[in-house]
């Protein structure tokens, strides 16, 4: 009866991780470039009380074991890189990568960081910059006379200046790869950073080797779907309950048992 009062426990304990992870994506429903995450559970260590192919007093063999677990536990909160839906800005300094990809940033202490949020302006020096001001890497300038800036698929980075008609190539944009991005980790403000788990940075230009191209004007959105969100919080609600009512079984069962005899 105590077992099944610590497996239902850790069912609800895992429940509730659960909903954490369905209600982080639900509030980055609406966050450029945020990738949705999902919770993997895997069940905990069973005990054998008898072995498959044990043999009965009769010499035969028996067939199936009898195993009962002891519940379950979360393993892993995989991020899920799904493209993300395009929304139009006419802001040719807002860029999406269609494919795979990640722009590079430079952090204040020298570490690299991705991100796909593609929400770039130009600071005062006139540097390609995020939302906090990191520098995009390598970097990439936009002098103050230039009349236009046009960003092509492949990253190139053209300015025209005053009384030009053609443009100029200024920079160029370069995007990175991992063997497994998956095994990056969540920096917040939409940043992820190395691990060895997601294996060497490959950096070239996009529409090469693999690397996604540019969409200038354009913003990735969250690739979370609130409707399937919606349904797996209703879901790990219910098992929640289920478990809470397991342990409630579990302790009226018990209280039979203690009030046996009076």
């Amino acid at each position: 009866m105590m077992r099944a009062l610590w497996s239902s426990a850790s069912g609800m304990i895992a429940q509730q991780k659960h909903i954490d992870v369905i209600s982080n994506n639900i509030a980055n429903v609406n966050t450029v470039g945020f990738k949705g995450s999902r919770a993997d559970f895997q069940d905990l260590v069973y005990q054998v009380i008898r072995p498959a192919g044990a043999i009965n007093l009769a010499g035969a063999q028996i067939p199936t074991g009898i195993e009962i677990g002891h519940g379950t536990q979360l393993v892993a909160t995989p991020t899920r890189f799904a493209q993300g839906d395009f929304k139009e800005t006419e802001d040719s300094l807002d860029l999406a990568i269609q494919g795979e990809g990640f722009f590079r940033i430079q952090l204040p202490d020298g570490r690299k960081a991705y991100t796909r949020a593609g929400a770039f302006s130009r600071d005062s020096q006139g540097n390609l910059v995020t939302a906090d001001g990191l520098l995009l890497d390598p970097p990439v300038q936009i002098p103050s006379q230039a009349t236009e800036t046009l960003i092509t698929a492949d990253g190139a980075v053209l300015v025209k200046y005053p009384g030009e008609i053609e443009f100029t190539q200024q920079g160029s944009i370069q995007l990175a790869l991992f063997p497994n991005p998956r095994g990056l980790q969540h920096a917040g403000r939409g940043m992820y950073i190395p691990s060895e788990a997601a294996g060497d940075e490959i950096l070239g230009a996009p529409g090469q080797n693999g690397m996604g191209t540019i969409q200038s004007g354009m913003l990735e959105m969250s690739n979370v779907k609130i409707v399937d969100e919606m349904v797996g919080l209703i879901i790990a609600q219910r098992a929640y309950e289920a478990n809470s009512k397991s342990i409630q079984t579990a302790d009226e069962m018990l209280s039979m048992a203690n009030n046996l005899r009076r």
